[in-house]
């Protein structure tokens, strides 16, 4: 495996990233953080509390499980879950460790809509690989690595892996 980004270069690209959320959006007001599990929702809450920090404010979070909402995977009479935070008229900063193919950025649109209608959804990933397969793209990146269909991305976190870092194999 080769390293791709260190927990500085992470800490870096999500500060920067953080700033970017805060430029584009002139401001915090109306904001909802939504992480997708699992990763997702630590690099949400960091997110959170970098803004919160620069900005003085208390911006909601949340993580969302988008099981539910998977198209490769049968599911009986589930309930599927409701976000914890409102995301009526809101813009919801969607956020993911590894932006691939599409998919799991659709399934986590259609949980994010089954808790309301928001305003505007944003992406935020740490790294886009490229080789969509549905017309999604993020609005930010915190790093474009261009990778080969076979290649992996995988990334840790020390939240669950005891370290962050980005690495390709």
């Amino acid at each position: 495996m080769k390293e791709i980004m260190d927990a500085s270069s992470m800490k870096r690209s999500l500060v920067r990233m953080a700033h970017e959320i805060v430029e584009k959006n002139k401001g915090v007001e109306g904001l909802v953080l939504v992480g997708i599990k699992t990763r997702g929702e630590f690099l949400a809450e960091r997110l959170k509390q970098m803004i919160d920090q620069f900005e003085e404010c208390d911006i909601p979070c949340d993580s969302l499980d988008i099981s539910s909402w998977r198209d490769d995977i049968e599911r009986g009479e589930v309930q599927p879950p409701v976000l914890g935070v409102p995301v009526q008229d809101r813009i919801v900063i969607l956020v993911d460790d590894v932006l691939y193919k599409g998919r799991t950025v659709r399934a986590a649109m259609d949980g994010i809509m089954h808790s309301g209608r928001p305003r505007a959804i944003h992406l935020a990933v740490l790294v886009d690989r490229g080789h969509r397969e549905l017309p999604i793209r993020a609005d930010y990146v915190g790093k474009n690595v261009p990778t080969s269909l076979n290649e992996d991305v995988k990334v840790l976190v020390s939240e669950t892996d005891g370290q962050d870092g980005v690495y390709i194999s």
